[in-house]
């Protein structure tokens, strides 16, 4: 199988999961007829073109290909991926309205904007460990930032009265917010991790070409490390818990991908 042909499969799959979750929650009586193990087989189904996909892609003579395009498919893969596995457990497919259409353009843009950027065989385990550990960080952040939004829309239309729509489908407020610092709490410690890994085992966390990085980076994790504090101490919860889920993302964001779209996209680096 080639590239082009599993890419061009996983967004099929992933569009499929992401309608029958529309119709889950826009149509509530039709979508009665749609049941979860529809949603999450075709998702499962996605996940494993989209990895055939990113196998070939990542993998080289030269050692491992991290160009941006393809960084950005494997992280949309990983946040598919923890989006599946939790949604095994708890009422989060939902957020499979957000993430698969995301993963789809990943795939796209990836296949249409081929780059090298290799992180050579010989590199160390720790680097390698580091990387993933990051990656996996920005993908459970992600997922928080998406439940964030879907949280702050359920609170509106409810403050107006107006739950109606795909909003009488969701599970409730409580449990709605509970999802979200939960997925907080194993995002802020999977970047903790990443830090930590990258103080201990790489040469210079601050290198001119990861400076910004780590600078933001470190200031994320100020932001969600207070949010977590906050709920804890004096029960943040609502509108202010949302908009530090997305002013730490916002700074994530910046991190992991503004610095290395400047340097590769721009900079040729």
């Amino acid at each position: 199988m080639n590239v082009t042909f599993l890419t061009l499969t996983a967004i099929a799959l992933y569009l499929v999961s992401a309608g029958l979750v529309g119709v889950r929650l826009y149509r509530r009586h039709e979508g009665e007829n749609v049941s979860r193990a529809a949603v999450l087989g075709s998702g499962f189904m996605a996940l494993a073109a989209h990895a055939g996909a990113l196998y070939l892609e990542l993998h080289t003579s030269q050692g491992i290909n991290l160009s941006f395009f393809n960084v950005a498919s494997l992280t949309a893969w990983m946040i598919s991926a923890l989006l599946l596995a939790s949604a095994l457990g708890k009422p989060v497919e939902t957020l499979g309205l957000a993430v698969f259409p995301i993963a789809c353009l990943a795939l796209l843009a990836d296949l249409r904007f081929p780059g090298h950027h290799l992180l050579a065989d010989e590199a160390s385990w720790e680097l390698r460990l580091h990387v993933v550990i990051s990656i996996l960080a920005y993908a459970m952040l992600t997922l928080a930032t998406i439940q964030a939004m879907i949280l702050a829309i359920q609170d509106r239309h409810l403050r107006s009265h107006h739950p109606g729509g795909f909003i009488r489908a969701l599970p409730p407020l409580q449990t709605m917010e509970s999802l979200l610092f939960e997925m907080i709490g194993l995002g802020f410690i999977l970047l903790s991790l990443s830090l930590l890994s990258g103080f201990v085992y790489l040469d210079d966390m601050f290198a001119q070409h990861v400076a910004h990085k780590t600078l933001l980076s470190i200031i994320a994790w100020i932001v969600f490390a207070a949010l977590l504090w906050g709920r804890y101490r004096f029960g943040w919860r609502g509108t202010t818990a949302i908009r530090w889920t997305l002013a730490g993302f916002v700074l994530l964001m910046l991190a992991y991908f503004g610095s290395k779209a400047i340097l590769e996209l721009v900079l040729h680096r």
